[in-house]
């Protein structure tokens, strides 16, 4: 089981690294952000803003934030316009270093139960099972990103946990 140390940690790497990306998708132009580049997302654009809709997603159920009114095949469509999608992504991270630093062991241990659209039933998990799959998903779909950019010849900060600013021993 996780503690509350990891999803604070990760919390801020999930911050650390999406400015990394953001900053560099925004030297390709809208075009070049907006093109298919083969991921399972299709493009950068469109797997930026599933991994916001996602964060969405699982913080409705774990802090009750408001819920995104599409599922996951609209997710790659629910911000088009890019300077919207940043602010939004940097808003959104600071809610969840905020839900984070204010997570308790006693939460944590708990269950989770939800309704998955994506397998269309109610399901009951660990919620720190749920904790994980939440930073683990955003670390997935920030791969794929990086791959898009380097392809795009645009070549992302560091992304290696260790190096992260700020990490205290």
């Amino acid at each position: 089981m996780i503690g509350t140390g990891y999803a604070q940690r990760m919390a801020r790497y999930n911050a650390w690294q999406n400015e990394n990306l953001y900053s560099c998708a925004d030297r390709l132009s809208d075009e070049a952000r907006r093109q298919d580049r083969g991921a399972f997302f299709g493009s950068i654009h469109g797997t930026l803003n599933h991994v916001l809709w996602a964060d969405e997603i699982w913080m409705s159920r774990f802090w009750g934030t408001p819920r995104p009114k599409a599922g996951i095949p609209e997710s790659t469509r629910l911000r088009a316009d890019w300077d919207e999608l940043k602010r939004d992504r940097v808003a959104f991270d600071e809610r969840i270093v905020e839900w984070a630093d204010n997570l308790d062991g006693e939460w944590l241990a708990s269950d989770q139960r939800y309704y998955s659209g994506a397998v269309k039933r109610d399901i009951v998990k660990p919620r720190w099972l749920l904790v994980t799959h939440f930073f683990n998903h955003q670390t997935h779909h920030r791969g794929q990103v990086h791959c898009m950019l380097t392809q795009a010849g645009i070549r992302p900060s560091d992304t290696d946990l260790p190096f992260m600013r700020g990490l205290a021993a």
